[in-house]
């Protein structure tokens, strides 16, 4: 196996990407407005974010699995993700995203944009359609950092030799287990506990931060 000399691991939704895939598959419910405010809220650390998971995502029952390809033509990449996985990868670096979203999404975007490994949630489905359910355990800040710490020893690197970058509440505990935190397009709580605070959105402001 070729040695990494780094980790970067990026939250997904409103970081890797510009959308929250929830809202994207609320629409095809016709309830983007009830889940876009409780998202913000989760976001901000207001509610528990797996008991807010998963009330959102029962608003997703009875929407069907050819919405995932309908979402998918809708999602749009954040500016300058490209340019940081290939800068990551140029420095021998590996590159991973663990989501509070979906793989139904992520399996299809995340090879697109450079991404090396990646986790996330995934929709239970019975004939055909979203049940409500999230199935499995759900991805929370907790199981963020723990990707996080997993992937490093799996590397054979050390915390200190991983840089995370997140927008939101459920981003903070990942972002404090990695050598260096950084907020994007982020939350007020989560500015004011980042190591550095990135911005206009684009993401290859990081790549100076790069080892």
């Amino acid at each position: 196996m070729t040695t990494a000399r780094f980790l970067v691991v990026l939250d997904a939704d409103s970081t890797l990407i510009r959308n929250e895939v929830i809202e994207l598959l609320a629409d095809e419910a016709g309830r983007r407005a009830e889940v876009q405010a409780a998202t913000e809220a989760a976001m901000r650390g207001e509610v528990d974010f797996a008991t807010s998971l998963r009330s959102r995502v029962a608003e997703l029952a009875g929407v069907s699995t050819d919405a995932f390809a309908r979402v998918l033509t809708r999602i749009e990449p954040t500016p300058g993700v490209r340019e940081l996985t290939s800068a990551v990868h140029d420095r021998g670096g590996v590159v991973g995203v663990v989501s509070g979203g979906f793989h139904e999404i992520l399996d299809h975007v995340a090879p697109q944009l450079g991404v090396d490994r990646w986790r996330a949630n995934r929709l239970d489905v019975a004939d055909g359609v979203l049940t409500g359910r999230v199935d499995g355990e759900i991805v929370d800040a907790q199981a963020k950092a723990d990707s996080l710490r997993a992937w490093a020893a799996e590397l054979g690197l050390r915390p200190a030799s991983t840089i995370a970058i997140g927008d939101g509440a459920n981003d903070l505990k990942m972002m404090a287990v990695a050598g260096l935190g950084l907020a994007f397009n982020a939350k007020p709580a989560v500015r004011a506990a980042a190591s550095l605070v990135i911005g206009p959105q684009d993401l290859s402001a990081v790549i100076p931060l790069l080892p």
